[in-house]
């Protein structure tokens, strides 16, 4: 997590503050409960939230304790009583560390999570207005790299809107599945502190109980989160190479946004360089390496240890800082995304009608050819195009054993391009309704 690379809200959710506060706040619901249920007196709760509730808490000071105890949880704990006072003996009754870092953990990924979809929502947005903006302006189709037949920028669009309405569904889900409380003690048990403090806390800080935890929340709950934005982050990159390749000399089909004053090389003053969607494609391979050691931690030895502790202190705040600000970049590169409808058309063009190829490799099997004949017939006039700079439809028309089977005014109605765009209207009510 570099500045370069973050943006302050989601970095702020990571901060040594906030992580106290929610500490405090999972052991003041906790104390609440307690004193509910007779555990405690009700004036130690009220007074621990009087206290506490308004306190800033000292990050060099807890660092400072935890220099010597060795332990994060003790030590805030102990900054907490310096500052409640002797109420503060009720405080942590019956839980363990892990209850309070789990729950905790699981709170900063919840609030990671609902910014992560206010950026995809403004992704969303942008996509489908350009995709309406390019409905019906046509390009080609590349499979292998290599023309193959008409399609439009906007089903371009369209295909990455519905990927990532689909990976807001899958983050919606992720954020289901992480949002659980554990308050449940030494190797979750409950043995020294009531089920029903956990269902107060988990309700106040808009979790759910876990329904079983042992001294940690399972992990493989962690793993299916991480893994989903490792799914989104390689979506970003599918649209990021897209671009890409559009933005190539030879192609220049699209081209990000270049502003008044930017350079493109320290060397070359002609440079336009993809910069932007070229550190997508490397956020993302970031964002997606937090995967794998998150799948990594769901084996944990009997009900705890704390190897996962360390890859979570930096996967965490990694992870999402990281695919917040791509999802934002990402955004701004749709938006203000150049497209070139005459550039094309000209590379559309640019192998003299062989796009049209199949239309008429059908029409010589509905003619009555063999399929085998049939490809045989528009193969040969093809390559004269790769191999020589023919004209297709010339070549087609003055072939015998074409013409013998497809008549002038049928042959040229092949290369109609309205014909490959008839149904965008359909895929568009589809995507957007």
């Amino acid at each position: 997590m570099i500045p370069r690379y973050s943006r302050p809200e989601m970095v702020d959710i990571w901060s040594p503050e906030q992580k106290f506060r929610i500490w405090f706040e999972i052991e003041a619901h906790a104390c609440d409960a307690m004193a509910e249920l007779g555990v405690i007196p009700k004036e130690a709760a009220a007074t621990i939230w009087e206290k506490g509730g308004n306190a800033t808490f000292d990050v060099d000071r807890i660092d400072e304790i935890e220099a010597v105890t060795k332990h994060d949880v003790i030590a805030f704990l102990t900054h907490l009583a310096e500052i409640v006072g002797p109420d503060a003996r009720f405080v942590h009754q019956g839980m363990t560390s892990s209850d309070v870092l789990d729950t905790c953990f699981n709170v900063q990924l919840v609030k990671a999570s609902d910014l992560l979809l206010a950026d995809m929502d403004a992704l969303l947005a942008a996509l489908k207005r350009r995709a309406m903006e390019h409905k019906d302006t046509v390009t080609i189709g590349r499979s292998h790299g290599i023309h193959a037949e008409p399609t439009t920028f906007g089903v371009k669009l369209a295909l990455a809107y519905a990927e990532f309405e689909r990976c807001r569904a899958r983050l919606v889900a992720a954020r289901e599945e992480i949002a659980t409380c554990a308050i449940s003690g030494a190797v979750g048990t409950f043995a020294n502190i009531d089920p029903r403090v956990e269902e107060h806390v988990a309700s106040a800080m808009g979790l759910k109980p876990e329904p079983v935890s042992t001294q940690v929340i399972p992990r493989d709950r962690h793993a299916m989160y991480f893994a989903t934005l490792g799914v989104i982050a390689s979506s970003i990159e599918r649209l990021a190479i897209e671009i890409r390749h559009l933005q190539r000399t030879e192609v220049l089909e699209a081209e990000e946004y270049f502003s008044p004053g930017q350079k493109g090389s320290s060397a070359m003053p002609h440079k336009r360089n993809p910069v932007l969607t070229e550190n997508l494609t490397g956020l993302a391979r970031m964002v997606r390496a937090y995967a794998l050691p998150a799948m990594e931690n769901v084996a944990l030895w009997h009900e705890r240890d704390i190897s996962h502790s360390s890859v979570e202190r930096m996967i965490g705040p990694d992870a999402t800082v990281t695919l917040d600000f791509a999802l934002a970049r990402l955004t701004g590169v749709v938006d203000k995304l150049v497209v070139y409808p005459q550039t094309m058309q000209k590379n559309l063009d640019k192998f003299r009608g062989l796009v049209h190829s199949q239309r008429v490799l059908l029409a010589l099997t509905q003619a009555g050819a063999s399929r085998e004949d049939a490809y045989r017939l528009v193969q040969r006039n093809a390559m004269k195009v790769w191999e020589e700079g023919k004209d297709f439809l010339t070549e087609l028309l003055a072939d015998k054993e074409v013409r013998d089977a497809l008549g002038e005014d049928e042959l040229r109605e092949k290369f109609d391009l309205g014909y490959h765009t008839k149904h965008v209207d359909t895929i568009f009510r589809r995507v957007f309704g």
